[in-house]
């Protein structure tokens, strides 16, 4: 579904990725590293809010390294950010309605979504900024998942959330993919992020130093390839 060939890209004069060439097929895809290793970089240069300086992203087939961010959602990707990111000043129903807007099914949509998440059903009028960081998280999945993507990059979505959602994030990532929805997972538990996958790769000062299959019997060669 996506190939990465030989991306190189950073922030101006300063180089973070160097040569990274990937294959991300369907089902989950753990993307896993220390911290400052480039695996952010690398989720911004595929969703397009950083340009490659060098190398090809093809995104079933076709070539996407020019396009735009909002043009790739428009082929079928999207990207939750870390950070929970919302716009606060607006309830969650309000978010979840500017997501929706000009689509054809984006009323069922949002019903799907307050199904999938029903805390948010709960908190609908409730201005987003006063969510818990769990529940903003879950709102900002269930933004990138009205839009219907067919590939989802989710960048530490556990990241600083209480155990209990932790949980129902993880269930859903598992039902997203068996679901037919490709993932492409940001993760720092990783116990949970290689027994999801099909595939993982390992970052390291902005190469991929290691990668395989993903699932239980990874475990072992992952925890021995980061050190942990």
């Amino acid at each position: 579904m996506l190939e990465l060939t030989d991306i190189e890209a950073g922030y101006g004069p300063t180089r973070v990725l160097h040569g990274v060439s990937l294959t991300a097929p369907d089902g989950v895809t753990a993307i896993l590293g220390h911290n400052g290793a480039g695996k952010t970089t690398l989720m911004r240069a595929v969703i397009g809010l950083i340009r490659p300086t060098k190398g090809r992203v093809v995104f079933d087939g076709k070539d996407i390294t020019s396009l735009a961010p909002n043009a790739r959602v428009a082929q079928g990707m999207a990207y939750v950010p870390q950070g929970q990111q919302s716009f606060t000043q607006l309830s969650t129903m309000e978010n979840l309605q500017l997501a929706a807007d000009g689509r054809r099914n984006g009323k069922a949509k949002i019903e799907e979504m307050l199904q999938r998440f029903p805390a948010l059903e709960t908190f609908a009028s409730r201005k987003a900024g006063l969510l818990s960081g769990g529940q903003r998280q879950q709102l900002a999945i269930a933004r990138a998942l009205i839009t219907e993507p067919r590939l989802l990059i989710l960048d530490e979505p556990t990241e600083g959330i209480q155990p209990s959602i932790v949980a129902d994030i993880e269930r859903t990532i598992v039902d997203l993919a068996r679901s037919g929805i490709s993932i492409l997972l940001v993760e720092q538990h990783i116990g949970f992020a290689v027994e999801a996958a099909a595939t993982y790769a390992i970052v390291a000062s902005g190469h991929i130093t290691t990668s395989g299959a993903g699932g239980a019997a990874a475990q072992a060669e992952v925890r021995e390839a980061l050190k942990i």
